[in-house]
């Protein structure tokens, strides 16, 4: 018997194939890639809100960051509507500064050395708040020996800074400075206190030059920051920022981690005589001291004027030519640490202090007196 011969099973082509042939046509090719681009294009406007799968959802998700108000972000949040930044305008150029709100009524508190050319030769004085509001400012008062001046804008319901006690600040304490280093205000800076009691003579002229029991600080402070605060970490204002120091015109001039600020228990006291009367006082001994000694201690200047007639150190037995040694509990090398551990006084204490004559070292007890004018 003989049986028909099957034929092979037949592969049904593929939908896009011609029926009549299993090779592909560059005709057909070109009608493939058409067509993924147009799947490729219903598919995309599905991604970004098309007709296709409406109901998909995209997901997102947005994540707050807390920040405690002891951070040094919630620290600043609140210290940063109370400083301001100052400019002034005069016939020799200007210069610029910064300054913190102490009174709500539009008192200011800055650098001596910030106002001393518009205080001298006139011009403009303008201070510009944290919100951007600008003020034309005044002079309360001024005083040079602290480097510390008070201005007044026109302005009320400030938000003034917290005092804090610059007495109970330790070494290694962490702080912030705020202000408006080389015109940038509002800059932030973080570092810890280097050292307290640093002896530092500030001022731009040899007429006002400044001596300051400075608390040393290695947050940055550049041009510009002079008069900001110096804040702890409860954003207490501890110092008013004022020199640095550099390695001199030939090598770096900015900050160098060696930054200083003026204790705010003497700022605060100098700022309310300034309010009050617009002049501030400070305690003396009541002796000319020779600067260009190179030996240990203050030497008591050999001259006639060595010792004020009548004053604290001559009724104490001291004269021309004594070499002082310690000062309370503080020793003396140097004629600036006598200074500025006399000045972190007040008038009317009474203090004691140590001084050779010769090779006999003798000690006194004796009660400061104001400065004359």
């Amino acid at each position: 018997m003989i049986f028909p011969r099957k034929k092979k099973s037949e592969i049904a082509p593929a939908w896009w194939e011609s029926p009549r042939s299993r090779s592909t046509p560059r005709s057909n090719i070109a009608f493939i890639a058409l067509l993924a681009g147009i799947i490729g294009g219903l598919l995309g406007s599905t991604a970004t809100g098309g007709t296709l799968f409406q109901n998909a959802n995209l997901v997102s998700s947005t994540s707050v960051i807390e920040r405690a108000p002891d951070s040094v972000a919630g620290i600043a949040a609140r210290v940063l509507p109370s400083v301001v930044s100052i400019t002034t305008r005069t016939s020799d150029g200007g210069g610029t500064g910064s300054g913190f709100v102490v009174d709500s009524s539009g008192y200011i508190l800055t650098n001596n050395h910030v106002i001393a050319s518009f205080a001298q030769t006139g011009g403009t004085c303008r201070v510009t708040l944290n919100n951007g509001d600008v003020y034309e400012a005044t002079i309360v008062g001024r005083d040079s020996s602290y480097d510390l001046a008070v201005l007044k804008i026109r302005a009320t319901n400030l938000v003034a800074l917290q005092f804090g006690d610059s007495d109970k600040v330790a070494v290694g304490d962490p702080v912030i400075a705020i202000g408006s280093p080389l015109g940038l205000s509002g800059t932030v800076t973080l570092g810890i206190i280097s050292a307290k009691d640093r002896p530092v003579t500030a001022g731009e002229s040899a007429t006002e030059n400044s001596f300051i029991n400075a608390l040393q600080t290695d947050a940055a402070i550049n041009p510009g920051n002079s008069g900001g605060p110096l804040v702890d970490s409860t954003g207490a204002v501890i110092g008013v920022n004022s020199a640095i120091a550099s390695l001199g015109s030939t090598a770096q001039t900015g900050s160098i981690g060696l930054g200083f600020a003026i204790p705010i228990n003497q700022a605060r006291k100098t700022a309310n005589q300034l309010i009050k009367t617009g002049k501030a006082t400070y305690p003396i001994l009541g002796v000319s001291l020779d600067m260009n000694f190179t030996g240990l201690g203050a030497l008591v200047a050999q001259s006639k004027s060595g010792v004020m007639a009548g004053g604290p150190a001559q009724k104490a037995g001291i004269k021309p030519g004594d070499i002082i040694i310690k000062f309370e509990n503080r020793e003396i090398t140097a004629a600036e640490e006598l200074i500025v551990a006399v000045r972190s006084k007040n008038v009317g204490d009474v203090v004691t202090i140590k001084y050779i004559r010769g090779k006999t070292e003798f000690s006194a007890t004796l009660t400061l007196v104001a400065a004359k004018d």
